[in-house]
């Protein structure tokens, strides 16, 4: 299936679940760009619709201002917050699908605007994976295809940058690996009014590029010479939120559901199947409507994705390709 240009990878995750009472503790991994989301501000916008009174979201100019609001804050100094949290499972002939494992994380960003009226956003993003039974986070588990423990690898995106026009951007390159393109088109996106005060986005994308693991090199790891992946997001917003102009940052809530070769960890190499994630998603302005216990984990162990990047940088890659980087192939199963 083609590319959606209307979507980048990574608008994700945000709005909150998590504890109020780590936010004091965290003050110091975060840094003095770290503001919490004013709900002061938040009011009721009378006549509100999808065509104003602050934005009219048929025009490609104000999509470019709700969605930087949504993936970020457009004051273009305080970092923003997404989060996630739900199951990876696996499909593969000859059964149903199989639950793996849980999986939950967050990202930090921080917007910039551009000379030409769009932004810029800044991102890193890290994930871990857990045991359903229990909820924690584990760094090891059985494959429950193949019996075998294997060690985990997390998700660890430094950076993931995005670029938000009035005309769509191409897809993600992954450092040159994707080379599909697409023709340019206004950029719009699709609102839908759920309820009175409720709107409803939704975000496709579908790609189709050479993988980082070559599976002459990557046996147990790559699932062939090619990647197809699909990510899905769906974003429940207030209506009085968009068309508040008061509100430089736009809190939601919603789902995130990714079509993904099997991960690489798993070594499943050229196995039939694939791995399908579903998951929660949040944005908002508060690391303390994070999950508790992804801000403490993070902190302990990757502490700099507390806090979003310093400048724009590139190549932006995902996790596959920082596995053909930060990894080698293992051995054959019972080898050394």
């Amino acid at each position: 299936m083609p590319y959606d240009p209307t979507t980048d990878r990574r608008t994700l995750l945000g709005s909150g679940l998590g504890m109020a009472a780590f936010a004091a503790a965290s003050a110091g991994a975060i840094g003095p760009a770290q503001a919490s989301f004013d709900v002061s501000k938040r009011k009721t916008i009378k006549g509100a619709s999808l065509k104003g009174p602050y934005l009219d979201l048929s025009l490609p100019k104000d999509n470019v201002t709700a969605y930087a609001r949504i993936a970020g804050d457009i004051d273009c100094k305080t970092t923003t917050h997404g989060w996630y949290d739900g199951l990876v499972m696996g499909t593969a002939p000859g059964g149903p699908i199989k639950n793996i494992c849980g999986m939950k994380g967050m990202s930090s960003y921080r917007m910039e605007k551009l000379p030409d009226g769009g932004y810029r956003r800044l991102l890193r993003e890290v994930g871990y994976y857990y045991d359903l039974a229990t909820g924690a986070i584990i760094e090891e588990m059985v494959n429950p295809y193949t019996g075998e423990k294997v060690k985990i690898v997390p998700i660890n995106n430094d950076p993931f940058n995005m670029t938000i026009k009035e005309t769509i951007s191409p897809p993600p390159s992954y450092g040159g690996l994707n080379t599909q393109k697409v023709e340019p088109k206004p950029f719009l996106l699709k609102w839908r009014i759920q309820q009175p005060d409720r709107v409803i986005m939704e975000r496709h994308i579908h790609l189709y590029y050479k993988n980082a693991l070559d599976p002459k090199v990557w046996q147990r790891e790559s699932s062939g010479p090619m990647v197809q992946v699909s990510e899905f997001f769906n974003h429940v917003l207030s209506l009085d939120d968009v068309q508040n102009e008061d509100l430089t940052h736009i809190p939601y809530s919603g789902t995130w559901s990714r079509s993904t070769p099997w991960l690489p960890w798993l070594l499943m190499g050229q196995a039939e199947g694939n791995c399908i994630y579903q998951c929660f998603m949040g944005g908002t302005g508060n690391l303390d409507s994070i999950p508790e216990d992804i801000v403490k984990y993070t902190e302990k162990n990757f502490p700099k994705y507390l806090r979003s990047p310093d400048k724009f940088e590139e190549p932006s890659l995902s996790s596959i390709e920082w596995y053909s980087r930060t990894q080698k192939p293992a051995p054959p199963r019972g080898g050394v």
